[in-house]
């Protein structure tokens, strides 16, 4: 199913859901969300926004909105905070998959559905949760792989910029692009990979050290664009930039803006507000007791130079 469908079932699910809430004179659906870092780059600030906009525009959908500033003790303690306010639904963005199973748990053993959202949590919480609803970060690492033997002709030499260690979404995205490279094309050889911590500046620096350390880079794979753009900008001050090949994971507005230059090769398109609204109207359906899939993947199709003017310019 495309992902216009998906989104257009979920629209209906939740109107209808409305509908019947009004035709009852139910109370309020209350969702609770605990986010990930919201701040720390402009997808989650603008994934906060459309949450925001998106529940407003339901009458019958009440909201806690929390972020756990990317502190997995905080998100914990939020999680058992909005188990004692006793929510209907509860979303997360983990901030770290494996450590928030047993508050996740704690949560399914409430009575209280939690629908994950971006970032999947570890497969031993699988069983806790209603749904996960995002990309599929797996196929997100593998497509970029794609892009970068494309890329190369099948040979060089990279080095690669991951996520936030422990971070689902960072692992994934790696396992995606490694398995794959290795798999399309072996004589791309992947010389060091080091975290940047979804930080542009920090990528910023990874990249000069890796400058440093290696005489020849061909090619930089980057787990989202403003972690690649901070490598590009480290690569343009060593005047070495022409000669790389840089990939992303999730195309932010300065990626495709430098790829417009022709200064980045390509990414992967996700909508931060695809992406919010996903998430909302999984968690109205669940308490509806709709049928859900339990993984509940939104389309992230690859982009370049040559397909760019297919797709809007990214609003983060």
């Amino acid at each position: 199913m495309s992902r216009m469908n998906k989104l257009a079932l979920a629209a209906a699910t939740a109107i209808t859901v409305v509908g019947a809430a009004g035709a009852a004179h139910a109370e309020k659906i209350k969702i609770g969300i605990t986010q990930n870092n919201v701040g720390v780059d402009s997808y989650q600030t603008t994934y906060e926004k459309a949450f925001i906009a998106a529940a407003a525009k339901n009458p019958d959908v009440e909201t806690v909105v929390l972020d756990a500033g990317g502190d997995v003790a905080r998100q914990i303690g939020q999680m058992q905070d909005l188990i004692q306010q006793k929510v209907d639904v509860i979303i997360i963005w983990p901030t770290d998959g494996k450590a928030v199973v047993p508050v996740v748990r704690k949560a399914h053993q409430a009575g209280i559905p939690v629908v994950v959202t971006n970032s999947n949590i570890a497969a031993d919480g699988m069983d806790f949760i209603a749904a996960f609803s995002g990309p599929n970060n797996i196929q997100q690492g593998a497509s970029a792989a794609e892009l970068m033997c494309e890329a190369l002709g099948n040979k060089g030499e990279i080095v690669q910029i991951s996520g936030q260690p422990g971070y689902t979404t960072a692992i994934e995205r790696q396992k995606g692009f490694e398995d794959q490279l290795a798999k399309s094309c072996p004589d791309v050889k992947i010389l060091e990979t080091q975290p940047g911590d979804w930080n542009r500046e920090k990528a910023q620096r990874v990249m000069e050290a890796f400058l440093v350390k290696y005489n020849k880079i061909d090619g930089v794979y980057s787990g989202d664009d403003n972690m690649g753009v901070g490598a590009l900008n480290a690569a343009k001050a060593a005047n070495r930039a022409k000669d790389i090949k840089f990939v992303g994971a999730t195309n932010f507005a300065v990626g495709y803006e430098a790829m417009e230059r022709g200064e980045y090769y390509g990414s992967i398109y996700q909508s931060p507000v695809d992406d919010a609204e996903a998430a909302l109207a999984t968690a109205i359906a669940v308490k509806a007791g709709k049928q859900v899939p339990k993984l509940n993947y939104f389309e992230t199709p690859k982009i370049t130079k040559a397909n760019m003017d297919k797709f809007t310019k990214p609003v983060f």
